[in-house]
This record gives C-alpha cells, structure tokens and sequence, in this order.
C-alpha cells in the first residue's frame, strides 16, 4: 500500500493527475487499488499481505488527501474521512503510533507517517482535532536527543540521520516552523548533507524526509542540500531509469521521483 501510494505521488509530482496528464491512468490505477483495499467499518487502509499496516496506511492516505478534489471517485472523501479518523482514535497516551491501529506502544518513524497524512487531509479540508496534533508535536519533541537528533522511541536511545529527518520533518508538518527544536534538528541533519558522509542505512527514506525538510527550512538549508540531493540521485539512477532502494526498485524510484520533483510544488503539501 505504501509503494503505491508513493509511486502515484511520484507519478504526482510530474504534474499528472486522475483523467488529466502523461501518467494518469497509472495514478487512477493506484487509486482504485488503494480505496478498494480501505475496510467500510474501520478505515483502515491496508493490503492484505501487510505487516505493521499503519506505514501503508499513512502514507495511503497521505495520497488521498493530495488526490482530493482532482478524481470523480465518489467514495474518496467519506474513505479519507474514515482513514483520518482510524489515525486520530489510535494516537496512543504518549501522542504517536505504532505498526497497529491500537493505543499501544508508539515510535518516531510510524508517527511522521501519519503527522503527514494529517497535514494533507486537513489542508483538503477534513476535519482533525488540534488536540490529536499538540499531542503528536509534543511526542515528537519529547523524542529529541540533546545532539539535535532523535531517537527511535521515547524509551530507546541514540540519534540517526533517518529518523533526524522524520522528526524534523514531523515538526514542521504539525505546524512547528521556528523553535529550538526546529533549529537543534537542521543542525544535525547538515552534518549528512550528501557527499559529506559516508552513505547512510535507509537511505531513501532519510533523505525522503530530509528534503522535505530542508526545502520547507528553505534559505541557505535548501540551497546548500538540493543540488547536493539532486546530484546525487542523478548519478545512482540506474541505465534503465529505475534505482534501486531498500524495500525494492518501486519503492527507491518512487520516493527519488517525489525527492528531485519537490521545488516543482505540484502536490499540495509542498506548496508553501
């Protein structure tokens, strides 16, 4: 569900949409597979096949909030209605999410997926509750490091890039633009700016998160990582256009097409 919903809003990113442009059957296709897959009772969104379904189900409805308003589907809005409120009833105490829809345990990177659906679906005009984001705000800062990184849950330890970027990115999705948190966080993330350090583990989806961040912190952050980022993945992109990623060549390609189409704002949620 999570690659596709992030190959359609690669597909997105180029200026395509349902009935309009290059890739919109393909984009139409991916959206009928993913409102098909959404349960009538729960809302959920989920394959399946999928363990720890909330990932797909975060950023499937992050797709569905930025499709909003461009498809003749008739079930979009009540299934992004229903997919929105599954995330605000299973936020748990601390304030995040984990793999399952239930108010158990909750960690950094299942969290920023649904921070972000959020910001889509609300910025399409659904509904969500300010206490479901004060508290997804303080659960994300609650998990910074003093080093300006952040650490995978509230009770492990150590910072890393990828999840750095999530919680940077988490931040500014929920609202929180200029705050020492904010600054603490671009501090450490400047250290991997690409070509500056070694390669690091998850690597398409740190610098998923660290572009977006960098491009909403904008000045000398954005100018200093894009053409930093861009050349980079121009040089992995392999001979028959794809690249290669971790969970997959559809999932690398997919979030490399988001990454290096960003100062393109097309999709909503980058369009300051």
């Amino acid at each position: 569900m999570g690659i596709t919903a992030r190959a359609c809003l690669g597909c997105m990113s180029e200026g395509s949409v349902p009935g309009r442009g290059r890739y919109a059957k393909n984009i139409e296709a991916g959206l009928n597979f993913i409102l098909n897959s959404a349960s009538e009772q729960s809302g959920l969104v989920a394959a399946e096949t999928s363990y720890g379904p909330m990932y797909g189900h975060g950023f499937a409805t992050l797709f569905l909030g930025e499709v909003y308003g461009m498809s003749p589907r008739a079930d979009l809005r009540e299934k992004l209605q229903k997919a929105v409120a599954l995330i605000v009833r299973t936020q748990n105490d601390q304030g995040g999410w984990r793999y399952h829809p239930v108010k158990a345990d909750a960690d950094l990177s299942v969290t920023i997926c649904q921070i972000m659906a959020l910001r889509s679906a609300r910025n399409a005009g659904i509904a969500v509750p300010k206490a479901t984001i004060d508290r997804a705000i303080k659960y994300v800062q609650d998990s910074q490091n003093p080093d300006g990184g952040f650490r995978y849950m509230l009770d492990s330890a150590g910072s890393m890039f990828a999840r750095s970027a999530a919680g940077v990115a988490a931040l500014y999705y929920a609202g929180i633009y200029q705050d020492d948190s904010i600054r603490n966080g671009l501090a450490y993330l400047t250290k991997y700016t690409p070509g500056k350090t070694q390669e690091q583990t998850h690597y398409f989806y740190g610098h998923y998160y660290a572009a977006q961040a960098m491009y909403l912190a904008g000045g000398d952050y954005w100018k200093k990582w894009w053409p930093a980022i861009r050349d980079e993945l121009i040089e992995k992109q392999t001979e028959e256009g794809y690249w290669h990623g971790q969970a997959g060549s559809e999932y690398g390609t997919g979030m490399a097409l988001i990454i290096l189409q960003i100062p393109k704002q097309t999709l909503p949620i980058f369009q300051k």
